[in-house]
């Protein structure tokens, strides 16, 4: 099945929104066809074109209603089935704000304060990656600790486009617990995962820095860095830090960076809320 997507600005929108759809159904595999940045009808005529070379259904987020009207028939005289898949939320929007939609293409990546904003932090995270200029943990939103290959880096830079400052600080053992996290001002959380996966996950790390061949799975085989046991001692070590400094554990085993994340935010809104009621009990 063809499926043609149709967007005036990056088209990330509905890419979303057919990734999470299809995921749904176990056997559908649609041709993508993907057209972004549809703003005149010089653009919109080379959609109207491919869309007549190769029917299928189309999900368009156009908002201008010259752009709309044309697409419209053109799907309606092809017999392919168009769905604007803003239109119910802006309907419910405007019912509840009380004003109409401007209908401008693309105001979503305006360069406003969200936008730099967005920016700084991902600066932020290269800064403070991997445990990196500890010094500023203090300007950080929230700290993620854990085990080499924990997620913790792709966790903070997804956090980041979110415009979360997201510090992280490796746990290794045999080294003192990280200074600076005594009294925290953000929240701190653990990741961790099965010890079975993140051994899997350190081969592989490990196949990639010294390369396939005998005499590199021997020295892989030699080390704590994948020893079943060595790693099972690692991974006990960081919960009871977290335990002992009341930190909240996420375990990303079966969960992608999207979902990590996700589970980061709540707990972050979970730890304000805690603190602001502490802080109203104060006399």
């Amino acid at each position: 099945m063809n499926l043609h997507l149709v967007s005036d600005a990056t088209g990330e929108t509905l890419n979303a929104i057919t990734r999470a759809t299809v995921a749904q159904f176990e056997h559908a595999s649609p041709q993508y066809h993907r057209w972004s940045l549809v703003r005149t009808r010089f653009q919109l005529h080379r959609v109207l074109e491919g869309i007549e070379a190769e029917p299928g259904p189309v999900l368009s987020t156009l908002v201008e209603p010259g752009l709309r009207v044309e697409l419209e028939n053109t799907c309606e005289r092809l017999g392919v089935t168009l769905v604007h898949v803003l239109d119910p939320v802006l309907a419910l929007f405007q019912s509840q704000f009380g004003e109409t939609a401007v209908a401008r293409p693309g105001r979503q990546y305006v360069l406003d304060a969200d936008y730099f904003r967005r920016i700084d932090a991902m600066h932020f995270v290269l800064a403070h990656d991997d445990g990196q200029a500890q010094a500023g943990i203090g300007e950080a939103d929230v700290v993620l600790v854990g085990v080499s290959r924990s997620s913790k880096t792709p966790t903070s830079f997804y956090l980041a486009n979110r415009g979360i400052k997201a510090a992280n600080i490796p746990l290794v053992p045999g080294l003192p617990d990280p200074p600076g996290l005594e009294r925290p001002v953000c929240p701190v959380i653990g990741l961790t995962l099965d010890a079975e996966a993140l051994i899997e996950i350190r081969r592989h790390r490990l196949r990639m820095i010294v390369g396939a061949g005998s005499m590199g799975a021997i020295r892989q085989e030699g080390t704590d860095y994948i020893d079943p046991e060595a790693v099972k001692a690692e991974l006990l070590g960081v919960r009871r830090l977290c335990v002992r400094r009341g930190w909240p554990v996420v375990d990303v085993t079966r969960r992608s960076i999207e979902e990590t994340a996700a589970t980061v935010l709540q707990l972050m809104e979970t730890w304000h809320r805690r603190h602001k009621a502490a802080a109203g009990t104060v006399p």
